[in-house]
């Protein structure tokens, strides 16, 4: 969140958020806090993206706890919760299996309302989407185009469980610009027919030169 405050104070139009950052790094109340002083100094421009985390080895290094994949989407489930309640009502009492509040109060709100769009990131199918039809504002998932449709797919329905409409949560995805401008192209229309909106460019192991390439040739058309 450092960076992204750094950032937000020298730019003025373009959004800004972690892709994703892991529930196991930070409290959820301290990354609330964090997140809607990057929200202020952005002036509305944050997406708070989260998800289960992943890196075992950097936990490991670092002396921070990894806990299994069960317990890590418990978290996050509740993270997500207290911090939605967190940025937008006036006092917080919330009793979690790992997450307690009491009488929680944090000022001032976020300037986008009710909070920042949550990104949730991650493709399990048994805990992590319906985690995201719950909390989601935005999916990001990683896959062929037809493992991420079947996922956005069954988004639909878990979306629809929860009493949620599914057109309320965006899809997005990663697009490599290390293909051909052929292959970025298709892989972009049929992500789109696939009901993926949001399209994140990936930086190329080609460089500037390539995503420049990218900009003149193929983004025009997408």
């Amino acid at each position: 969140m450092e960076l992204l405050a750094a950032l937000a104070a020298v730019t003025t139009t373009i959004r800004l958020g972690p892709l994703v950052t892991g529930v196991t790094y930070r409290h959820p109340s301290v990354l609330a806090a964090e997140a809607v002083t990057v929200d202020h100094v952005s002036g509305g421009r944050l997406d708070f993206g989260i998800g289960a985390a992943w890196f075992g080895q950097e936990h490991e290094e670092l002396g921070i706890d990894f806990p299994p994949p069960g317990e890590r989407l418990t978290r996050l489930d509740e993270a997500l919760h207290v911090t939605s309640l967190l940025m937008s009502e006036g006092a917080v009492t919330y009793e979690g299996r790992y997450y307690q509040l009491e009488d929680a109060r944090y000022r001032p709100f976020p300037v986008q309302r009710p909070h920042p769009p949550f990104w949730v990131g991650g493709g399990g199918e048994r805990r992590l989407l319906p985690v995201a039809a719950r909390h989601a504002d935005v999916w990001h998932g990683f896959g062929s185009v037809r493992e991420l449709a079947r996922k956005s797919r069954l988004l639909d329905q878990l979306c629809e469980k929860e009493g949620r409409d599914p057109a309320a949560v965006a899809r997005s995805t990663s697009l490599s610009l290390s293909e051909s401008n052929d292959a970025v192209r298709r892989r972009a229309e049929e992500l789109r027919h696939a009901g993926f909106s949001i399209l994140i460019a990936d930086w190329p192991t080609e460089g500037r030169a390539r995503v420049d390439e990218f900009i003149a040739k193929v983004l025009p058309e997408l």
